[in-house]
């Protein structure tokens, strides 16, 4: 194979994965022979070849997902297109080298293990390697194949036992089965040893899932449900926090909650956004229209906003957060919890303790502090768990709060920030996930959409359009069961990366077999 072809094929693996993950050409079938290019010319050089391809694909294939970095960095972070750019490549070559790891590893274990063992190993190196990525450096688990699945919701029951990772393994052995028998052609008996596992397995993952689909669908008459509103006011993101804006934003939220009071059955609950009160409500006047509205339509308000207390551990200082407030019908803030996964460099500066010269940075950027995750919220029939922004791509935020007894996840963003690209599609993608992995109901209120209603199956009940506003109201199932996930199941992808650190010492064992 020729550096032109081998090239070529790390290319192909870029574009077939942008045609098939969301925000591209949300094609989900094309992730079952996606990744073969790139692990057939990977396996088929040397290791310097392997890692150079991985990286070259790696790079691709993150620039195309992340594209929209430059219009965030540009439009409201001030930055211009020479500092934007760079922004992006720099992140772009940050993820691409797991993919460049995974690469190295592929080539290695199917150079020096047998097919079958090396069939196993491929996944579990892509999966590890995902979940590494999950936490490191704060973390950033953007767009894993497996939420390409997201279009196929029948297929995705199985994300209650492992997540969302056990249908990136799934899709990642599939590539690998392919790949295998191209490199083995001829071998029949290789062929029919690969084949028989990897069918066995997902026709058992294809059982499970339309069982549960129909379980779960034969199940919901019997469910206790609350009715749910939703209120996306699609304040324009430069407007948003100016003084002179903040009493007419509120009043345009009580107003369209007002229209969806006046529908025949009533919400019991109302959420907006997050940050839907642009000012800290500590004792801010415009905190008594609020009131009036929830005593007089006896209805309980989730808002977003931010807030300050006193902090504890540093007298004489503040600490800040990024909250979410729980209004009972009296008007009384009974509730509060805060996000616990903050954005490095836009809500807190990492590492400012140990590095003195990132205070201007603080200053500009903000010092908020993170939440912790305790007992839901009470409402109504419900206890609600908390998502603010982006915590709806961390698997294991959900799954805490809905191990602490939560029945409803509420996720309250603003998205505001992507403008018109393919990340408002990604974020809700990856939002659906978590719906399935915990069985929860997801209400998804966004300041300029996607706002929507995801039931436990995964399934869009109901979505708003982008960047209009908009209200709805549903009913909504409050299920009480705790998923083979919540319980244990998300220790999947740790033990991924166990495996392949075996692997990984198994390769270090053969060769110093090799040279004594």
């Amino acid at each position: 194979m020729t550096t032109r072809t081998r090239v070529l094929a790390a290319g192909a693996t870029i574009f077939l994965l942008w045609l098939a993950l969301p925000g591209g050409g949300g094609f989900w079938p094309l992730l079952a022979v996606a990744c073969v290019p790139l692990i057939v010319c990977v396996c088929s050089g040397t290791r310097r070849q392997a890692l150079g391809l991985g990286f070259f694909a790696g790079t691709g294939h993150f620039l195309l997902q992340l594209y929209w970095i430059v219009f965030v960095l540009g439009q409201y972070g001030g930055l211009p297109l020479f500092l934007s750019v760079p922004a992006l490549l720099l992140l772009a070559f940050y993820m691409a080298l797991y993919v460049m790891v995974f690469s190295l590893l592929a080539m290695l274990f199917v150079h020096r293990f047998p097919a079958s063992l090396s069939l196993w190993l491929l996944p579990c190196a892509w999966v590890g390697l995902d979940w590494l990525r999950s936490f490191l450096f704060s973390g950033f688990p953007w767009m894993d194949l497996g939420y390409g699945l997201a279009g196929a919701a029948a297929l995705l029951q199985s994300a209650d036992i492992w997540g969302h990772y056990g249908m990136t393994f799934l899709i990642v052995l599939v590539n690998t089965l392919l790949a295998l028998m191209v490199m083995n052609r001829g071998e029949n008996k290789v062929a029919t040893r690969l084949v028989l596992p990897v069918t066995l397995l997902l026709i058992l993952v294809t059982l499970y899932s339309v069982t549960r689909w129909q379980q779960l669908k034969a199940g919901e008459p019997e469910q206790e449900a609350m009715i749910v509103a939703v209120v996306q006011g699609n304040v324009d993101q430069g407007q948003k926090w100016l003084p002179a804006r903040q009493q007419q934003t509120v009043l345009d939220y009580i107003e369209q909650s007002l229209h969806l009071m006046a529908a025949t059955v009533r919400p019991e609950l109302v959420v907006w956004p997050e940050t839907a009160l642009p000012f800290y409500p500590v004792a801010h006047p415009l905190l008594a229209p609020i009131h009036r509205f929830v005593s007089q339509e006896q209805v309980m308000l989730l808002t977003g906003a931010p807030w300050y207390q006193k902090d504890s551990t540093r007298p004489g200082k503040m600490e800040f957060f990024n909250s979410s407030l729980l209004f009972d019908t009296t008007g009384e803030l009974v509730a509060r919890t805060s996000k616990t996964h903050l954005v490095p460099f836009g809500e807190y500066v990492p590492l400012k303790r140990f590095l003195p010269f990132l205070e201007p940075l603080v200053e500009a950027v903000g010092d908020f502090s993170p939440g912790e995750i305790h007992d839901p919220p009470a409402c109504q029939k419900a206890q609600i768990g908390v998502l603010v922004c982006f915590e709806s791509i961390f698997p294991d935020i959900s799954r805490k709060w809905v191990d602490a007894g939560a029945t409803l996840l509420v996720n309250m963003t603003n998205d505001a920030w992507y403008g018109r690209s393919s990340a408002p599609y990604q974020s809700l993608t990856m939002t659906r996930l978590r719906a399935v992995e915990t069985r929860r109901t997801l209400v998804r209120a966004a300041n300029t959409g996607f706002s929507a209603f995801i039931d436990p199956l995964g399934r869009l009940q109901q979505l708003s359009p982008l960047f209009v506003p908009w209200g709805a109201s549903a009913q909504v199932p409050l299920m009480e069961e705790r998923t083979l996930f919540v319980r244990g199941g998300y220790l999947f992808a740790p033990v991924c990366f166990v495996a392949t650190l075996l692997g990984g010492a198994g390769l270090l064992l053969r060769r110093g077999r090799k040279r004594e």
